[in-house]
This record gives C-alpha cells, structure tokens and sequence, in this order.
C-alpha cells in the first residue's frame, strides 16, 4: 500500500512538471510572436492566430493567469516532493528534495521549454491558447484581484498601464524589417521598398538636372535655328525662354511641336502658343512631397528655383521614380557617359556628376550631406578652387584632378577605396 502510495506521489509530481513546463513555454511563446505576423495571420482567419491576438489584447491578464497557474503547480510540487523525500531518506529528505527539484524544474520545466518556445513561438504559442483562454475565465475573478492589486502597486510607482507601447513602426524600424527580411523579399524589391522610406530624405536639389545641362529653346535665336533643335530634340518637353534660362516662359511638348512643324510657314508667337505655364519647384522640397504634388497637378516636369527664384535646374517624374525602382529609361543625350572605368581600376569622372549617381553607379559612400557633384566635393574639401592639378582625399578615396576650366573641375580620376591589408592577405592565401 505504501509503494502503491509512493507510485501515486511520483506520477502526481512528474504531471505537476509538465504543467510547469507547459505554463513556462506558454508566456515565453506568447511574448515572441511576432506582433505583426500574427496581426496577419488573424486577419487570413487562422484560429490560433486569432485566439492568440485576443489574449495578448489583455497582456495583464494574460501574464496574471499563466503565472497563477505557473506558481500553483511549482508549489504544489514543491509539496509533494518533499512528502516524497521525508517517506525516502527522513529529516534529511527536505535538503535533498529541495536541491533535486529545483534542479529538475529548473531543466525541464524552465530552461528547456522557454528555449523551445522562443525558438518555435507559433508551434508552442496557438495550441497554448486553447488551454489558456478557458482558464482565463475560470480564474477570472482570482485574475482581476490580482491585477487589481498590482495596478495599484504601479500607479504608486507612478506607471499606468495606458502607458503600454502600441504596435506601431517608426521609418527606421520600418527599413530595419525590409532589410532584416531575407529570401522573403527579392533584393529588387527591399531596395524599392527602401528607396520609398529614402524619399523623404531625399529633395529635387538632389536629383535634378542641373542648370548648366538643361537643354532649352532661346526665343532669341532664329526660326531655323528653333526648328533644327525641335527635329534633333531628344527630349520629349523642353522650357522655352527668352535670353536667360532665368527668364522662363513655358514648358513645350515635342507633340505639340509635330503639329508646328507641318505648318508652312512659322513664327515664335505659334511657339508660345503650343507651349505650356511653366511649374516651379522650390529647391528644398522633399521627394515624397513633389511626388504627391506632380500627382495632384497631374504633371510630369518642373523648373527647379532658389530661394530668390533662379533656375537651378530641372526635375521630372521619371526622376522620382527612378529614385524608388532604379534606372528604366535610356539617357539618349548622353554619348558618353560621366563616369568611364578605366584598366588600372580607376574611374574618369566627369565634374558635374551627381554624387548620389556614382554613388548608385559605383556602390561607393562619398559624403551626400553636402555639395550635390563631384566638383563640389573637390572644391569644399579643398576649400578653395583649384588653380593646378591636384591630389586629395575625399571620402576615403583619392582624387585626381584631371581637367579645370572656367573655375570648375571638369574631370578627376576617382580610386576605389583600397581593401584593408588583412582582406587582401585573406584573399592570398584563399585555396583555388
């Protein structure tokens, strides 16, 4: 009857164990889902999932029933081993059961399940809900007495529980998930997606055509000289002004013009006609701003200014948009390019080309925070305009100045940044 009795004690105190251990894995579980996942998963109409999102509604409650729960059976084992280890080995069964069973709870019902629960969260954390959810409204009562006393605890502390973060992602979070996402998001799609997060910080002044590049029609120049750069045009709009690229007076489309060059016989007030107001874009304005306001205007191109209204330059849509999924049209204008590889590894680039191009061209990090090209870059490093050639140092690379006119860079030689002596020491030695 006695080892009967003993059986019954042992089989009692391993079931208590496994409820531990089931309570244990339960809160580690339900605290490492993903918030966002299960969000989606509940709205695909998952019962777990679903389950799940309604107990962490309450996390309070959540955590009161699961602990209650947790410490009941850890000291009902408690009990019951030490009633096995004073029938074993007497008095000196309390030491003994007290070091065994911390030893035996803390490995499988502790250490173990948690690891296996934050490992695996969804596999421990929905079939939990089941067991979890009845319980809550069982001990319900037990539940809110509890985290009535304890709210008040935290209100002394000066908490309130209204204070609880919401699920909620800041940008830079947001760009942390995109890029954290793996196999799960094509490489294409994560840098769209980053490009998007990018386009606040990004303004017209960093993509725009600048000034010096804009091509344009001079209602100065002659008739014949117009109708040559209409028929040669590459371009589909073009600004129209008068003497001074400053002195804008329309936008002109080359559709429009097609019909201007079947007439017989033209003039400049036609030109005007056919041409559209010019829309100006100050030059601080953030690219998911213009993006909104091309869309709200339904336009596609625009003159960018300063603050005292000179023409910096211009931006398009398609300038945008590039910004987000790369490049997708062919520069026809350009016949040779601004940067050009050369066979010792080095790169001839051109003055006026956009740091944020060779950036993107070169997979480089030259400093974007302030001038927009490449001449900028040399003459704020240097601080001075360079009267000879010169070499320098900008963003880890040497710079050659090749080329200068006018006061102005118009080409240098650009180093790749040189691998550290422990890389290329790697790379001698990497078995072929």
């Amino acid at each position: 009857m006695n080892e009967t009795s003993l059986t019954a004690l042992f089989i009692l105190l391993a079931g208590l164990i496994i409820l531990s251990a089931f309570f244990s894995s339960s809160e580690t579980g339900m605290m490492s889902l993903n918030r966002y996942r299960l969000k989606h998963m509940a709205q695909t109409g998952h019962k777990g999932a679903r389950r799940a999102q309604g107990l962490l509604s309450r996390t309070d409650q959540l955590i009161g029933v699961i602990l209650i729960g947790n410490n009941f059976v850890n000291i009902f084992a408690s009990s019951i081993a030490t009633v096995i280890a004073i029938r074993i080995w007497g008095d000196a069964g309390i030491a003994i059961a007290t070091i065994l069973l911390t030893v035996v709870i803390l490995i499988f019902a502790e250490v173990t399940p948690k690891t296996l629960a934050a490992l695996f969260p969804e596999k421990i954390a929905f079939p939990a809900s089941y067991v979890l959810g009845p319980l809550l409204k069982i001990l319900y009562p037990l539940v809110w007495a509890v985290n009535l006393f304890t709210t008040g605890i935290l209100r002394l502390l000066g908490v309130s529980s209204a204070q609880a973060g919401q699920d909620h992602l800041s940008r830079e979070e947001l760009r942390t998930v995109v890029n954290e996402a793996g196999a799960l998001i094509p490489a294409k799609h994560k840098d769209m997606l980053v490009g998007i997060l990018d386009l606040e910080k990004v303004t017209v002044n960093d993509i725009m055509v600048p000034r010096n590049e804009v091509i344009g029609i001079d209602l100065e120049d002659d008739t014949d000289t117009i109708l040559r750069q209409l028929r040669s045009s590459q371009h589909t709009r073009l600004p129209v002004y008068k003497g001074d690229i400053n002195n804008i007076q329309g936008i002109l489309h080359l559709r429009s013009a097609t019909k201007l060059l079947q007439e017989e016989e033209i003039n400049k007030s036609m030109l005007m006609q056919l041409s559209q107001e010019p829309y100006f874009i100050p030059e601080s304005t953030p690219l998911n701003t213009q993006l909104l306001n091309f869309q709200k205007g339904r336009r596609r191109f625009g003159i960018v200014v300063d603050e005292y209204g000179d023409v910096l330059g211009l931006a398009t849509l398609e300038d945008i948009l590039e910004e987000i999924v790369g490049e997708f049209t062919t520069d026809y204008s350009a016949n040779s390019p601004d940067i050009i590889p050369q066979d010792d590894g080095t790169f001839i680039i051109d003055g006026g080309a956009a740091v944020r191009t060779i950036n993107k061209s070169l997979s480089w990090k030259l400093p974007t925070d302030g001038p927009k090209t490449l001449n900028g870059l040399i003459t704020e490093t240097l601080e001075n305009i360079p009267e000879t050639n010169v070499c320098l140092k900008v963003g880890g690379h040497r710079v050659e100045v090749l080329q200068i006119k006018d006061n102005v860079v118009k080409a240098a030689i650009v180093h790749p940044k040189r691998r550290s002596k422990r890389h290329l020491s790697a790379r001698k030695h990497k078995p072929t």
